[in-house]
């Protein structure tokens, strides 16, 4: 799929106010390979509020637009649906994404899925990656490099009141179990500013690790085995990038609407 501009100036001006809002700072993205099958790997934050800005930054330092592969029950919302497909999201399927990589095109994917995105109290930054390894043996079969994505800032830039599998949330999981979503997805109630759903100005970090190659992976005899070999390597790599990016926290001023106030005035 080619790049096309006027798509990428239309997701940068959705998420300008989001841009504006958190500052977020990119650590890594020139070493994303600017060509060939790329699996970037991530993990997923609460509600994905902080993917909508790797379009922009990914079109603009490597000039690649990113395909991501998105829950079902988003690609059958006709709205939500169509500006999906304009920035290169289709239906997040096995087939989809091994024809995407066998093209040569950069597929983002959360082996987490919905459900880490749907957190629970006690869960910030956690991965539930349960064991999967379709990811794994997608990128050792087509022969794409894996790059580790780490991302922090969402899952404090709201508070959970109540989880979704709280019993004050039984009506909503209700709804959602009635059409058509598992209810272990029902989302939480959030509060971000005060009682309000406007999410605190907290910074978004993201830190793309050094491409791994997944080629000696393919040269063992058992695929399975594989898969789960390499699945620990890259979650291990995308564990050290997310310290790496907690550390830069504790000790960024900027962090903080407040603080990015003070270093644009050149106070102390």
């Amino acid at each position: 799929m080619s790049l096309q501009d006027s798509d990428i100036r239309a997701v940068e001006a959705l998420t300008a106010p989001l841009r504006a809002w958190t500052s977020p700072v990119f650590h890594g993205f020139d070493e994303i390979p600017a060509e060939g099958p790329v699996l970037l790997v991530g993990n997923h934050n609460l509600l994905g509020i902080d993917t909508p800005l790797l379009w922009p930054e990914i079109a603009r330092t490597r000039g690649r637009l990113v395909r991501g592969l998105a829950e079902n029950v988003l690609i059958t919302v006709p709205g939500v649906r169509h500006v999906l497909h304009r920035v290169g999201c289709v239906r997040g399927t096995r087939s989809n994404c091994r024809a995407l990589l066998e093209q040569g095109e950069m597929v983002l994917v959360f082996p987490g899925g919905g459900r880490e995105a749907v957190r629970r109290k006690g869960e910030k930054y956690m991965l539930r990656w349960d064991g999967r390894t379709g990811f794994a043996r997608m990128a050792i079969e087509t022969g794409a490099a894996i790059v580790p994505l780490a991302m922090i800032g969402a899952d404090d830039a709201f508070d959970i009141v109540v989880d979704g599998q709280h019993v004050a949330m039984r009506p909503l999981r209700t709804l959602v179990r009635s059409v058509g979503i598992p209810p272990s997805l029902t989302p939480p109630l959030v509060a971000g500013l005060g009682p309000t759903w406007i999410p605190k100005p907290e910074r978004f970090y993201y830190a793309a690790g050094a491409p791994i190659d997944t080629a000696p992976w393919a040269e063992t005899g058992d695929v399975e085995v594989a898969a789960a070999e390499l699945r620990t390597v890259v979650r291990k790599a995308l564990e050290e990038e997310l310290t790496l990016l907690f550390t830069e926290r504790e000790r960024d001023r900027g962090r903080t609407l407040w603080g990015r106030a003070r270093g644009a005035l050149g106070w102390p």
